[in-house]
Protein backbone atom coordinates (compact mmCIF):
# COMPACT_ATOMS: atom_id res chain seq x y z
CA UNK A 1 0.00 0.00 0.00
CA UNK A 2 1.19 3.78 -0.71
CA UNK A 3 3.00 5.17 2.19
CA UNK A 4 1.01 8.37 1.84
CA UNK A 5 -1.89 8.06 4.51
CA UNK A 6 -3.71 11.50 3.72
CA UNK A 7 -4.89 9.78 0.69
CA UNK A 8 -8.39 8.27 -0.08
CA UNK A 9 -6.51 4.92 -0.96
CA UNK A 10 -4.38 3.51 -3.22
CA UNK A 11 -5.67 2.12 -7.01
CA UNK A 12 -4.30 0.07 -9.91
CA UNK A 13 -4.94 1.32 -13.32
CA UNK A 14 -4.66 -1.82 -16.01
CA UNK A 15 -5.72 -0.24 -19.40
CA UNK A 16 -3.58 -0.65 -22.85
CA UNK A 17 -4.67 2.96 -23.54
CA UNK A 18 -2.51 5.16 -22.28
CA UNK A 19 -5.01 7.78 -23.06
CA UNK A 20 -7.95 6.43 -20.94
CA UNK A 21 -4.84 6.00 -17.80
CA UNK A 22 -4.36 9.59 -17.87
CA UNK A 23 -7.71 10.63 -17.91
CA UNK A 24 -8.34 8.00 -14.94
CA UNK A 25 -5.37 9.28 -12.96
CA UNK A 26 -6.55 13.01 -13.48
CA UNK A 27 -10.41 12.09 -11.97
CA UNK A 28 -9.18 9.83 -9.62
CA UNK A 29 -6.07 12.21 -8.29
CA UNK A 30 -8.23 15.10 -7.60
CA UNK A 31 -10.70 13.25 -5.42
CA UNK A 32 -7.79 12.11 -3.17
CA UNK A 33 -6.57 8.53 -4.23
CA UNK A 34 -2.87 7.67 -4.99
CA UNK A 35 -2.55 6.07 -8.57
CA UNK A 36 -0.56 4.04 -9.88
CA UNK A 37 -0.99 3.08 -13.72
CA UNK A 38 0.13 -0.20 -16.25
CA UNK A 39 -0.27 -1.36 -19.64
CA UNK A 40 -1.15 -4.84 -19.34
CA UNK A 41 -1.74 -7.50 -17.05
CA UNK A 42 1.80 -9.08 -17.03
CA UNK A 43 2.79 -5.38 -15.56
CA UNK A 44 0.14 -5.11 -13.16
CA UNK A 45 0.96 -8.85 -11.78
CA UNK A 46 4.51 -8.05 -11.22
CA UNK A 47 3.29 -4.55 -9.46
CA UNK A 48 0.78 -6.28 -7.40
CA UNK A 49 4.03 -8.10 -6.18
CA UNK A 50 5.99 -5.25 -5.09
CA UNK A 51 3.40 -2.89 -3.95
CA UNK A 52 -0.30 -3.82 -1.81
CA UNK A 53 -3.32 -1.92 -3.32
CA UNK A 54 -6.47 -1.18 -1.99
CA UNK A 55 -7.99 -1.77 -5.38
CA UNK A 56 -7.52 -2.57 -9.22
CA UNK A 57 -9.23 -1.03 -11.52
CA UNK A 58 -8.78 -3.12 -14.60
CA UNK A 59 -10.21 -3.14 -18.50
CA UNK A 60 -11.97 -6.19 -19.60
CA UNK A 61 -10.45 -6.20 -23.08
CA UNK A 62 -6.92 -5.59 -23.42
CA UNK A 63 -4.39 -7.45 -26.14
CA UNK A 64 -2.76 -10.81 -24.70
CA UNK A 65 -4.63 -11.55 -21.72
CA UNK A 66 -7.52 -10.05 -20.29
CA UNK A 67 -9.58 -8.43 -17.16
CA UNK A 68 -11.14 -11.94 -16.69
CA UNK A 69 -7.42 -13.15 -16.46
CA UNK A 70 -6.35 -10.68 -14.16
CA UNK A 71 -9.06 -10.90 -11.92
CA UNK A 72 -8.56 -15.00 -11.17
CA UNK A 73 -4.60 -14.53 -10.77
CA UNK A 74 -5.44 -11.54 -8.28
CA UNK A 75 -8.09 -13.35 -6.15
CA UNK A 76 -5.99 -16.69 -6.27
CA UNK A 77 -3.16 -14.52 -4.93
CA UNK A 78 -5.36 -12.33 -2.18
CA UNK A 79 -9.04 -13.23 -2.50
CA UNK A 80 -9.61 -10.07 0.00
CA UNK A 81 -8.15 -7.75 -2.82
CA UNK A 82 -11.37 -5.24 -4.19
CA UNK A 83 -11.04 -5.83 -8.64
CA UNK A 84 -13.27 -3.21 -10.43
CA UNK A 85 -13.63 -3.87 -14.33
CA UNK A 86 -14.34 -1.72 -17.24
CA UNK A 87 -15.73 -2.87 -20.42
CA UNK A 88 -16.86 -0.73 -23.58
CA UNK A 89 -18.57 -3.61 -24.82
CA UNK A 90 -21.44 -3.28 -22.57
CA UNK A 91 -21.60 -7.49 -22.59
CA UNK A 92 -24.10 -8.92 -20.23
CA UNK A 93 -22.28 -11.98 -20.19
CA UNK A 94 -19.39 -10.55 -19.67
CA UNK A 95 -20.09 -8.57 -16.50
CA UNK A 96 -22.69 -11.42 -15.20
CA UNK A 97 -19.21 -13.50 -15.33
CA UNK A 98 -16.54 -11.01 -13.47
CA UNK A 99 -19.00 -10.87 -10.91
CA UNK A 100 -18.96 -14.31 -10.31
CA UNK A 101 -15.69 -14.62 -10.19
CA UNK A 102 -15.70 -12.16 -7.35
CA UNK A 103 -15.16 -8.69 -9.22
CA UNK A 104 -17.05 -6.19 -6.69
CA UNK A 105 -18.62 -4.53 -9.81
CA UNK A 106 -17.82 -3.43 -13.35
CA UNK A 107 -18.28 -0.17 -15.09
CA UNK A 108 -19.65 0.36 -18.81
CA UNK A 109 -17.06 2.79 -21.37
CA UNK A 110 -17.33 5.68 -22.23
CA UNK A 111 -17.13 5.95 -18.31
CA UNK A 112 -19.68 8.25 -16.38
CA UNK A 113 -17.13 10.83 -13.71
CA UNK A 114 -20.32 10.53 -11.37
CA UNK A 115 -20.51 6.95 -12.12
CA UNK A 116 -16.92 5.86 -11.50
CA UNK A 117 -16.58 8.01 -8.18
CA UNK A 118 -19.86 6.87 -6.75
CA UNK A 119 -18.90 2.66 -7.56
CA UNK A 120 -15.21 3.59 -5.95
CA UNK A 121 -16.44 4.79 -2.68
CA UNK A 122 -19.15 2.10 -2.52
CA UNK A 123 -15.74 -0.25 -2.60
CA UNK A 124 -13.76 1.50 -0.46
CA UNK A 125 -17.23 1.38 2.04
CA UNK A 126 -16.56 -2.31 1.94
CA UNK A 127 -12.57 -2.64 1.66
CA UNK A 128 -12.58 -0.54 5.57
CA UNK A 129 -15.66 -2.85 6.42
CA UNK A 130 -13.47 -5.86 5.82
CA UNK A 131 -10.62 -4.43 7.48
CA UNK A 132 -13.02 -3.98 10.69
CA UNK A 133 -13.62 -7.54 10.44
CA UNK A 134 -9.76 -8.62 10.63
CA UNK A 135 -9.72 -6.44 13.66
CA UNK A 136 -12.11 -7.93 15.17
CA UNK A 137 -11.09 -11.32 14.44
CA UNK A 138 -7.73 -10.61 16.44
CA UNK A 139 -9.46 -10.19 19.59
CA UNK A 140 -8.18 -12.35 22.32
CA UNK A 141 -11.95 -13.92 22.47
CA UNK A 142 -15.32 -12.87 20.77
CA UNK A 143 -16.85 -13.09 24.56
CA UNK A 144 -14.26 -10.58 26.17
CA UNK A 145 -15.41 -7.94 23.38
CA UNK A 146 -18.84 -8.64 23.67
CA UNK A 147 -20.42 -7.09 26.82
CA UNK A 148 -23.63 -9.36 26.92
CA UNK A 149 -21.87 -12.28 26.13
CA UNK A 150 -20.29 -12.62 30.10
CA UNK A 151 -22.64 -14.08 33.40
CA UNK A 152 -22.51 -17.51 34.35
CA UNK A 153 -26.35 -17.86 34.55
CA UNK A 154 -27.20 -21.21 32.45
CA UNK A 155 -29.44 -19.44 29.96
CA UNK A 156 -26.41 -17.72 28.60
CA UNK A 157 -24.23 -20.72 29.35
CA UNK A 158 -26.66 -22.15 26.74
CA UNK A 159 -26.11 -18.98 24.05
CA UNK A 160 -22.16 -19.73 24.66
CA UNK A 161 -22.82 -23.18 23.16
CA UNK A 162 -25.11 -22.83 20.89
CA UNK A 163 -22.80 -19.74 19.46
CA UNK A 164 -19.06 -22.07 19.61
CA UNK A 165 -21.34 -24.61 18.13
CA UNK A 166 -22.77 -23.24 15.11
CA UNK A 167 -20.39 -20.50 13.71
CA UNK A 168 -18.28 -22.79 11.44
CA UNK A 169 -21.70 -23.58 9.79
CA UNK A 170 -23.46 -21.80 7.30
CA UNK A 171 -26.86 -22.04 8.34
CA UNK A 172 -29.14 -19.13 8.74
CA UNK A 173 -29.89 -18.42 12.50
CA UNK A 174 -32.81 -16.56 14.36
CA UNK A 175 -32.20 -14.90 17.66
CA UNK A 176 -34.67 -13.74 20.04
CA UNK A 177 -34.58 -11.53 22.49
CA UNK A 178 -36.00 -8.35 23.73
CA UNK A 179 -34.69 -5.06 22.91
CA UNK A 180 -31.33 -4.18 24.41
CA UNK A 181 -29.90 -7.91 25.17
CA UNK A 182 -27.37 -7.70 22.43
CA UNK A 183 -28.81 -9.51 19.42
CA UNK A 184 -26.66 -7.64 17.13
CA UNK A 185 -23.55 -8.52 19.37
CA UNK A 186 -24.26 -11.85 19.40
CA UNK A 187 -24.50 -12.32 15.33
CA UNK A 188 -21.02 -10.93 15.42
CA UNK A 189 -20.18 -13.23 17.76
CA UNK A 190 -21.05 -15.72 15.32
CA UNK A 191 -19.24 -14.28 11.94
CA UNK A 192 -16.31 -13.61 14.04
CA UNK A 193 -16.11 -17.45 14.80
CA UNK A 194 -17.00 -18.37 11.21
CA UNK A 195 -15.02 -18.98 8.18
CA UNK A 196 -16.18 -15.67 6.48
CA UNK A 197 -14.38 -13.51 9.36
CA UNK A 198 -12.52 -12.02 7.00
CA UNK A 199 -15.57 -10.75 4.92
CA UNK A 200 -18.10 -7.85 5.71
CA UNK A 201 -20.30 -7.89 8.31
CA UNK A 202 -23.55 -5.65 7.18
CA UNK A 203 -26.17 -5.52 9.52
CA UNK A 204 -29.23 -3.68 8.84
CA UNK A 205 -32.73 -2.69 10.89
CA UNK A 206 -35.29 -3.41 8.95
CA UNK A 207 -37.79 -1.13 11.22
CA UNK A 208 -35.76 1.79 10.12
CA UNK A 209 -36.24 1.39 6.39
CA UNK A 210 -39.40 2.70 4.55
CA UNK A 211 -41.17 0.42 2.87
CA UNK A 212 -40.62 1.72 -0.39
CA UNK A 213 -36.96 1.56 0.08
CA UNK A 214 -36.13 -1.46 1.65
CA UNK A 215 -35.89 -3.49 -1.84
CA UNK A 216 -33.35 -1.29 -2.95
CA UNK A 217 -31.44 -1.36 0.67
CA UNK A 218 -31.11 -4.69 0.80
CA UNK A 219 -30.59 -5.83 -3.52
CA UNK A 220 -29.34 -2.30 -5.06
CA UNK A 221 -30.82 -0.55 -8.11
CA UNK A 222 -29.77 0.07 -11.55
CA UNK A 223 -29.79 3.84 -12.84
CA UNK A 224 -33.02 5.25 -13.45
CA UNK A 225 -35.22 2.81 -11.75
CA UNK A 226 -37.06 4.94 -9.90
CA UNK A 227 -37.34 8.88 -9.36
CA UNK A 228 -34.27 9.62 -7.83
CA UNK A 229 -32.35 6.37 -9.00
CA UNK A 230 -29.24 8.67 -10.82
CA UNK A 231 -26.57 6.31 -10.49
CA UNK A 232 -26.16 2.18 -10.08
CA UNK A 233 -26.84 1.34 -6.33
CA UNK A 234 -25.26 -1.69 -5.32
CA UNK A 235 -27.41 -3.45 -1.82
CA UNK A 236 -26.61 -5.19 1.72
CA UNK A 237 -26.45 -7.83 0.16
CA UNK A 238 -24.28 -7.25 -2.71
CA UNK A 239 -21.31 -5.53 -0.33
CA UNK A 240 -21.61 -8.32 2.17
CA UNK A 241 -20.81 -10.71 -0.78
CA UNK A 242 -18.80 -14.06 1.26
CA UNK A 243 -19.90 -12.49 4.60
CA UNK A 244 -22.73 -12.26 6.66
CA UNK A 245 -25.70 -10.15 6.49
CA UNK A 246 -27.91 -9.24 9.78
CA UNK A 247 -31.60 -8.45 9.16
CA UNK A 248 -32.51 -7.17 12.76
CA UNK A 249 -36.36 -6.47 13.98
CA UNK A 250 -36.96 -8.60 10.77
CA UNK A 251 -40.81 -9.18 12.32
CA UNK A 252 -41.08 -5.78 11.37
CA UNK A 253 -40.36 -6.66 7.43
CA UNK A 254 -43.68 -6.26 5.15
CA UNK A 255 -45.03 -9.23 3.22
CA UNK A 256 -44.55 -8.31 -0.05
CA UNK A 257 -40.81 -7.96 0.91
CA UNK A 258 -40.70 -11.18 2.57
CA UNK A 259 -41.74 -13.23 -0.30
CA UNK A 260 -38.71 -11.35 -1.93
CA UNK A 261 -36.14 -12.39 0.53
CA UNK A 262 -37.90 -15.78 1.30
CA UNK A 263 -36.84 -16.13 -3.13
CA UNK A 264 -33.48 -14.67 -2.42
CA UNK A 265 -32.39 -17.41 0.38
CA UNK A 266 -34.09 -20.41 -1.86
CA UNK A 267 -32.70 -19.49 -4.92
CA UNK A 268 -29.22 -17.90 -4.01
CA UNK A 269 -29.30 -15.08 -6.09
CA UNK A 270 -30.61 -11.13 -6.20
CA UNK A 271 -31.70 -9.13 -8.65
CA UNK A 272 -31.40 -5.48 -8.02
CA UNK A 273 -34.49 -3.25 -8.39
CA UNK A 274 -34.57 -2.26 -12.39
CA UNK A 275 -32.06 -4.60 -13.38
CA UNK A 276 -32.65 -7.21 -15.69
CA UNK A 277 -29.50 -9.72 -14.47
CA UNK A 278 -29.61 -12.15 -11.73
CA UNK A 279 -26.46 -12.07 -9.44
CA UNK A 280 -25.48 -15.16 -7.48
CA UNK A 281 -25.85 -14.67 -3.40
CA UNK A 282 -23.49 -15.93 -1.39
CA UNK A 283 -23.87 -14.64 2.00
CA UNK A 284 -24.61 -16.30 5.42
CA UNK A 285 -28.34 -15.03 6.94
CA UNK A 286 -28.99 -13.71 10.52
CA UNK A 287 -32.04 -12.03 11.75
CA UNK A 288 -33.29 -11.11 15.22
CA UNK A 289 -36.72 -10.10 16.20
CA UNK A 290 -38.51 -9.31 19.84
CA UNK A 291 -41.50 -10.40 18.38
CA UNK A 292 -43.29 -13.57 18.72
CA UNK A 293 -43.31 -14.98 14.93
CA UNK A 294 -45.54 -17.88 15.43
CA UNK A 295 -48.06 -14.85 16.75
CA UNK A 296 -47.43 -12.83 13.88
CA UNK A 297 -47.99 -15.55 11.46
CA UNK A 298 -51.04 -16.39 12.97
CA UNK A 299 -51.76 -13.17 12.39
CA UNK A 300 -50.94 -12.95 8.90
CA UNK A 301 -48.33 -10.85 9.46
CA UNK A 302 -45.19 -13.01 8.73
CA UNK A 303 -44.99 -15.79 6.12
CA UNK A 304 -44.84 -19.37 7.69
CA UNK A 305 -42.18 -20.50 4.69
CA UNK A 306 -40.03 -18.17 5.32
CA UNK A 307 -40.31 -18.10 9.10
CA UNK A 308 -38.44 -22.00 8.34
CA UNK A 309 -35.23 -20.75 6.32
CA UNK A 310 -34.65 -18.58 9.02
CA UNK A 311 -35.59 -20.36 12.19
CA UNK A 312 -33.03 -23.30 11.56
CA UNK A 313 -31.17 -22.68 14.31
CA UNK A 314 -32.99 -20.45 17.01
CA UNK A 315 -30.91 -18.67 19.87
CA UNK A 316 -32.99 -17.28 22.96
CA UNK A 317 -31.17 -14.29 24.60
CA UNK A 318 -33.17 -14.14 27.99
CA UNK A 319 -33.71 -10.80 29.31
CA UNK A 320 -31.46 -9.43 32.13
CA UNK A 321 -33.90 -9.50 34.70
CA UNK A 322 -33.96 -13.48 34.44
CA UNK A 323 -29.89 -13.52 34.62
CA UNK A 324 -29.92 -13.14 38.49
CA UNK A 325 -25.93 -12.55 39.42
CA UNK A 326 -25.01 -11.48 35.28
CA UNK A 327 -25.79 -7.90 36.29
CA UNK A 328 -22.48 -7.49 39.10
CA UNK A 329 -20.53 -8.85 36.00
CA UNK A 330 -21.88 -6.56 33.72
CA UNK A 331 -21.97 -3.57 35.35
CA UNK A 332 -18.11 -4.18 37.02
CA UNK A 333 -17.27 -4.50 33.49
CA UNK A 334 -18.92 -0.84 32.74
CA UNK A 335 -17.90 1.05 35.49
CA UNK A 336 -14.16 -0.74 34.14
CA UNK A 337 -14.68 0.17 30.16
CA UNK A 338 -16.14 3.72 31.33
CA UNK A 339 -13.69 4.63 33.61
CA UNK A 340 -10.94 4.02 31.07
CA UNK A 341 -12.57 6.05 28.79
CA UNK A 342 -13.41 8.81 30.69
CA UNK A 343 -9.82 8.95 32.49
CA UNK A 344 -11.95 8.68 36.04
CA UNK A 345 -10.66 6.97 39.34
CA UNK A 346 -14.16 5.01 39.61
CA UNK A 347 -12.66 1.68 40.99
CA UNK A 348 -15.82 0.06 41.42
CA UNK A 349 -19.54 -0.27 42.92
CA UNK A 350 -20.63 0.24 47.01
CA UNK A 351 -22.60 -3.15 48.44
CA UNK A 352 -25.67 -0.08 48.77
CA UNK A 353 -25.50 0.93 45.12
CA UNK A 354 -25.00 -2.40 43.88
CA UNK A 355 -28.06 -3.86 45.48
CA UNK A 356 -30.33 -1.12 43.62
CA UNK A 357 -28.96 -2.43 40.65
CA UNK A 358 -29.60 -5.95 41.39
CA UNK A 359 -33.24 -5.40 42.55
CA UNK A 360 -34.24 -3.47 39.16
CA UNK A 361 -35.83 -5.11 36.74
CA UNK A 362 -33.91 -3.45 33.47
CA UNK A 363 -36.80 -3.35 31.32
CA UNK A 364 -34.38 -2.19 28.99
CA UNK A 365 -31.80 -4.62 29.64
CA UNK A 366 -27.91 -4.76 28.81
CA UNK A 367 -27.95 -1.22 26.84
CA UNK A 368 -29.93 0.36 29.61
CA UNK A 369 -27.59 -0.97 32.15
CA UNK A 370 -24.40 0.20 30.12
CA UNK A 371 -25.83 3.70 29.86
CA UNK A 372 -26.55 3.75 33.84
CA UNK A 373 -23.09 2.86 34.64
CA UNK A 374 -21.64 5.07 32.22
CA UNK A 375 -23.80 8.25 33.68
CA UNK A 376 -22.62 6.74 36.78
CA UNK A 377 -19.10 6.70 36.64
CA UNK A 378 -19.11 10.07 34.95
CA UNK A 379 -20.80 11.27 37.79
CA UNK A 380 -19.41 9.66 40.97
CA UNK A 381 -17.22 12.31 43.32
CA UNK A 382 -15.73 9.10 44.98
CA UNK A 383 -13.81 6.29 43.94
CA UNK A 384 -16.94 3.73 44.38
CA UNK A 385 -20.39 4.56 43.04
CA UNK A 386 -22.98 5.04 45.46
CA UNK A 387 -26.50 5.37 45.79
CA UNK A 388 -27.09 8.47 44.88
CA UNK A 389 -25.11 8.42 41.46
CA UNK A 390 -27.65 6.44 40.56
CA UNK A 391 -30.39 7.58 38.42
CA UNK A 392 -33.91 7.89 39.81
CA UNK A 393 -35.68 5.50 38.58
CA UNK A 394 -32.77 3.34 39.76
CA UNK A 395 -32.99 4.19 43.79
CA UNK A 396 -36.51 4.48 43.51
CA UNK A 397 -37.18 1.41 42.71
CA UNK A 398 -35.84 -0.30 45.84
CA UNK A 399 -34.78 0.15 49.47
CA UNK A 400 -31.00 1.19 50.31
CA UNK A 401 -30.22 -1.28 52.77
CA UNK A 402 -31.61 -0.42 56.18
CA UNK A 403 -34.10 2.15 55.36
CA UNK A 404 -37.74 2.40 56.39
CA UNK A 405 -39.46 4.66 54.17
CA UNK A 406 -42.45 5.08 56.76
CA UNK A 407 -42.85 5.38 60.45
CA UNK A 408 -44.80 2.91 62.73
CA UNK A 409 -48.52 3.68 62.93
CA UNK A 410 -49.29 4.15 66.75
CA UNK A 411 -51.59 0.66 66.74
CA UNK A 412 -48.50 -1.11 65.28
CA UNK A 413 -48.86 -3.26 62.17
CA UNK A 414 -49.67 -7.03 61.68
CA UNK A 415 -46.20 -8.59 60.23
CA UNK A 416 -48.04 -11.03 58.16
CA UNK A 417 -50.23 -8.62 56.49
CA UNK A 418 -47.30 -6.49 55.52
CA UNK A 419 -45.50 -8.99 53.78
CA UNK A 420 -48.67 -10.24 51.92
CA UNK A 421 -49.09 -6.83 50.81
CA UNK A 422 -45.44 -6.39 50.01
CA UNK A 423 -45.69 -9.73 48.16
CA UNK A 424 -48.84 -8.37 46.21
CA UNK A 425 -46.82 -5.20 45.47
CA UNK A 426 -43.59 -6.72 44.24
CA UNK A 427 -45.65 -9.44 41.93
CA UNK A 428 -47.68 -6.81 40.04
CA UNK A 429 -44.61 -4.89 39.65
CA UNK A 430 -43.41 -7.57 38.03
CA UNK A 431 -46.12 -8.55 35.65
CA UNK A 432 -46.37 -11.74 38.06
CA UNK A 433 -43.42 -13.38 37.44
CA UNK A 434 -41.84 -15.10 40.19
CA UNK A 435 -38.32 -15.19 38.78
CA UNK A 436 -38.87 -11.02 38.49
CA UNK A 437 -40.21 -10.29 41.81
CA UNK A 438 -38.00 -12.67 43.78
CA UNK A 439 -34.98 -10.22 43.93
CA UNK A 440 -37.15 -7.26 44.71
CA UNK A 441 -37.71 -9.09 47.73
CA UNK A 442 -34.90 -10.11 48.70
CA UNK A 443 -36.13 -13.74 48.32
CA UNK A 444 -34.68 -16.97 46.27
CA UNK A 445 -37.25 -17.71 43.83
CA UNK A 446 -38.09 -21.07 46.15
CA UNK A 447 -38.89 -18.89 48.85
CA UNK A 448 -41.26 -17.04 47.03
CA UNK A 449 -42.77 -19.79 45.57
CA UNK A 450 -44.06 -20.81 49.08
CA UNK A 451 -44.58 -16.87 50.69
CA UNK A 452 -47.38 -17.32 48.06
CA UNK A 453 -48.68 -20.89 48.97
CA UNK A 454 -48.48 -20.36 52.52
CA UNK A 455 -50.68 -17.04 51.85
CA UNK A 456 -52.83 -18.18 49.26
CA UNK A 457 -51.80 -14.99 46.78
CA UNK A 458 -52.79 -15.87 42.84
CA UNK A 459 -53.16 -13.52 39.72
CA UNK A 460 -56.83 -11.93 39.95
CA UNK A 461 -57.88 -13.08 36.70
CA UNK A 462 -56.96 -16.67 38.09
CA UNK A 463 -59.30 -16.77 40.64
CA UNK A 464 -62.73 -18.37 40.20
CA UNK A 465 -61.75 -19.84 36.79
Amino acid sequence: MGNNRNKAGSILIVDDEKGQRDILKLILGKEGYEIVDVPGVKEALEQLDRQEFDLVLTDLKMQGQNGLDLLEATLSNDPRQCVILMTAHGSVDSAVEAMRKGAFDYLEKPLNRENLVTTLRRAFERIRLVRENRVLQKRETSTAAIPTMMGDHPKMAEVYRVVAKISATNSTVLIVGESGTGKELVARAIHDGSHRCDKPFMAINCAAIPETLIESELFGHEKGSFTGANTREIGVFEAADGGTVFLDEIGEMNVSMQAKLLRAIQEKEIRRVGGKVNLPLDVRIISATNKDLEQEIKRGNFRDDLFYRLNVIRINLPPLRDRGGDVKALAEHFVTKYSQVADVAVEGISKAALKLLMSYPWPGNVRQLESVIERATLMAENSLIEPNDLPEEITANSLSAGEVPFDLPPEGIDIETLEKNLIIKAMERADWVIGRAAPLLGMSYKTLQYRLEKFDIERPERRGK
